[in-house]
C-alpha cells in the first residue's frame, strides 16, 4: 500500500484541522493517519497527514495545485511526498565502520526503505564493506587543506549524478562548507557523540574518562553551516561508571551512535520530520 504524506506548518488558527480534513474528504481520499501539534509558545500549528495513494483520481500536479490554492489564504507552509517514489540516499564515511555496517544491514532487511546508489569516502578503508553489499564506492582523498574545495566539488558532482535526496554522514570526519550544507538544507544527517560542546576534537572518550563522566550518548541532527548545531532529530544516552575504561566507553558510544543514526534516518525517509527554526518536530 502506497501513501501520500503532507507535512504542514502555519500560524495557529481556528478550523485548520477541519478545513484540511474537508479538503481531502471532498476529493474522496481516505485519511490513513493524521497527527497534529500546536506550539503554544510560538503559536504555530503542525500536521502530518497520510493519505491512501489509491484515492488519487487526478494527476499529482493537479492535486498539488488545488492544495496550494486552498493553503495560500491560510498561510500554510507545506510539502507533499509519495511513498511509491523511493528516495536515493548517499552515505559518506571515513574510517569508522559501525554506522555504515548498521545502515547497510537495516537497508538490506528493508527497515530503511530507500535506494543507496553510492558510498563516498575520503579514505579507502571501508571499500570492502561496500563491496560486500555490492554498492559503488568512491574514494576521494584530501591531500592537504588547499585540496579540500576540489574534493568537495567532486563529492557534490557524484551526488548530482546519482540524483541523491538524502546525504548521511556516517562518521564522515570532514567539515562541510557553507555552500554544501545550504545547498542540501534539511537533506544532510550527521551523527556525533553527545558530549558536545565539551570534549570537541580528537579522543573525546579518553577525555571523558579522565573527567569521570557518568553518561555518554549520541546526537543525530541536520547539518548546517554552524558546525554540530543544526536541528536535532534524535538523541540517546547510556549510563557509565568509573569502571569503564576509554576503550569500553568508545564501544558503548558506538552502539548508541548506530541506533540514534538509524532512528533519525528512518524518521526522515518516512517523512515524519518537520523543521521549524533550529529545531525539529518528529512525529511517531
Amino acid at each position: 500500500m502506497d501513501f501520500i504524506v503532507f507535512l504542514i506548518q502555519s500560524p495557529d488558527q481556528t478550523g485548520l484541522v477541519s478545513g484540511i480534513s474537508s479538503f481531502f474528504y471532498e476529493r474522496n481520499f481516505n485519511i490513513v493517519d493524521c497527527q497534529q501539534f500546536v506550539d503554544v509558545y510560538s503559536k504555530k500549528f503542525f500536521m502530518r497527514l497520510k493519505l491512501d495513494l489509491s484515492g488519487l483520481k487526478t494527476s499529482r500536479k493537479q492535486l498539488e495545485s488545488e492544495f496550494q490554492d486552498f493553503s495560500a489564504p491560510k498561510q500554510l507552509n507545506w510539502s507533499v511526498h509519495y511513498t511509491d517514489q523511493l528516495q536515493k540516499m548517499a552515505i559518506l564515511v571515513t574510517t569508522a565502520p559501525h554506522c555504515l555496517y548498521d545502515l547497510l544491514v537495516r537497508h538490506e532487511q528493508k527497515e530503511l526503505l530507500c535506494e543507496i546508489p553510492v558510498i563516498i569516502s575520503n579514505r579507502p578503508n571501508l571499500e570492502s564493506i561496500a563491496e560486500k553489499f555490492r554498492i559503488p564506492f568512491y574514494c576521494l582523498p584530501i591531500s592537504n587543506k588547499a585540496d579540500k574545495p576540489r574534493q568537495e566539488k567532486l563529492v557534490q558532482s557524484l551526488l548530482k549524478q546519482h540524483h541523491i535526496d538524502l546525504v548521511v554522514l556516517a562518521r564522515y570526519m570532514q567539515i562541510l562548507s557553507t555552500e554544501f550544507t545550504e545547498g542540501y538544507f534539511g537533506k544532510i544527517i550527521n551523527i556525533h557523540h553527545a558530549f558536545l560542546p565539551a570534549f570537541q576534537g580528537a579522543n573525546p572518550y579518553r577525555r571523558a574518562y579522565e573527567r569521570g563522566v557518568k553518561m555518554i550518548g549520541a546526537t543525530a541532527h541536520y547539518a548546517t553551516p554552524d558546525l554540530d548545531e543544526g536541528p536535532i532529530i534524535e538523541q540517546n544516552v547510556e549510563r557509565v561508571t568509573h569502571e569503564h575504561y576509554p576503550q569500553e566507553l568508545t564501544q558503548i558510544g558506538a552502539d548508541v551512535e548506530r541506533v540514534v543514526l538509524a532512528t533519525a534516518v528512518k524518521a526522515h525517509l518516512e517523512r515524519r520530520i518537520i523543521i521549524t527554526g533550529n529545531k525539529t518536530l518528529v512525529f511517531s
